[in-house]
């Protein structure tokens, strides 16, 4: 501000349209001086995401948005309105370098890392939405925000902070959303999980895994070839023992390949041999199907065992409401494809 010849104050007071009116508007912010409302917003409030399109489901509870970035590349988000609460699925990357065969941002690649303000426009844009009633179901709020979009949060690590840091802050520095409602996703780079736990935002830090032993974790996740299945449990123990947060398995359910009853006994032993006092549980993932994939999701009846052995081994289970695969918004099928 000082910069463009205002007072430092104005900082806060541009701040509080943003995060607490939800308006990047300049005829809105008629507390700042009318000669400089459209200067001050196009230096310091650029159009980062240019919406190309939504796509709704779930009778307008469910909305997918296809966002174009300033240098051309996609990404896509998620807006999950439950009877309880909203949850905001967001992408941290344009594309994903891990490589897991199974899920279609996966096999698209890495682009680049998204900037922390690029991260935090998702989710403003789902907040004005609902404070604007557009969402079926009448005005509303975010209450929750999943880092379960396109890309691996913890390869984009400064930037994630960053925009947990403006979600979680109070206003007018942040959206004043509670770290609890806060979920952190990540294939597994132990160095990333460790330093999370020292940020002192205590997040939900959910793990894909997708198979308690290495030979097959290596092919379903390759970043397993560096930092292998024991190292990354402890790690997320670590996590849940320093932030006292419990953490989430999440594992996608294959057919044939890591539904095996033998492997639910194997998960579960190794979850409880790191301690009973409820650091962790597990959330299973019907496999969602993405073109051209040679797998498809568990049956029923092999879901259901696997279940029943993960609660016998004393580990709390459950299996996720899958929403929006029928826009291809659920989980591994977002691809930001810029189709008609």
């Amino acid at each position: 501000m000082t910069a463009l010849g205002e007072p430092a104050f104005r900082a806060k007071q541009l701040s509080n349209h943003y995060f607490s009116r939800l308006t990047d508007n300049p005829a809105d912010m008629t507390d700042l001086p009318a000669a400089t409302r459209d200067k001050l917003v196009a230096e310091l409030m650029p159009p980062l995401l240019t919406k190309v399109r939504d796509m709704e489901c779930d009778n307008g509870t469910t909305r997918k948005s296809l966002w174009k970035l300033l240098d051309g590349s996609l990404v896509e988000s998620v807006l999950m309105r439950y009877t309880d609460r909203t949850t905001m699925c967001v992408s941290s990357q344009a594309g994903c370098g891990m490589a897991c065969p199974f899920c279609a941002t996966g096999q698209a690649g890495l682009t680049r890392n998204m900037s922390t303000a690029e991260i935090v426009e998702q989710v403003v844009d789902g907040a004005r939405a609902l404070a604007r009633g557009e969402i079926a179901g009448g005005p509303g709020r975010v209450n929750n925000i999943v880092f379960m979009g396109m890309g691996e949060p913890m390869a984009n690590y400064k930037a994630v902070i960053g925009a947990v840091r403006r979600f979680t802050d109070p206003s007018p520095e942040g959206l004043g959303i509670s770290a609890r409602g806060v979920t952190v996703s990540t294939v597994g780079l132990v160095p990333r999980i460790n330093q999370l736990a020292t940020e002192g935002i205590p997040v939900t830090l959910a793990l894909s895994l997708h198979a308690p032993d290495d030979e097959l974790r290596d092919e379903l996740v390759p970043i397993n070839n560096r930092w292998k299945v024991d190292e990354v449990l402890d790690a997320a123990w670590g996590y849940a023992q320093k932030t006292k947060r419990r953490v989430s398995i999440e594992y996608a359910m294959i057919r044939d390949i890591n539904d095996h009853a033998w492997r639910a006994d194997l998960l579960a032993e190794k979850l409880a041999a790191r301690g009973d006092w409820g650091w962790v549980h597990v959330n299973l993932i019907p496999l969602n199907p993405t073109p051209g994939s040679k797998w498809t999701a568990s049956d029923p009846a092999d879901e259901r065992e696997f279940v029943r052995r993960l609660q016998a081994g004393g580990i709390p289970t459950t299996v996720r409401d899958t929403r929006g695969q029928e826009i291809d918004g659920a989980c591994g099928q977002l691809a930001a494809a810029n189709r008609d």
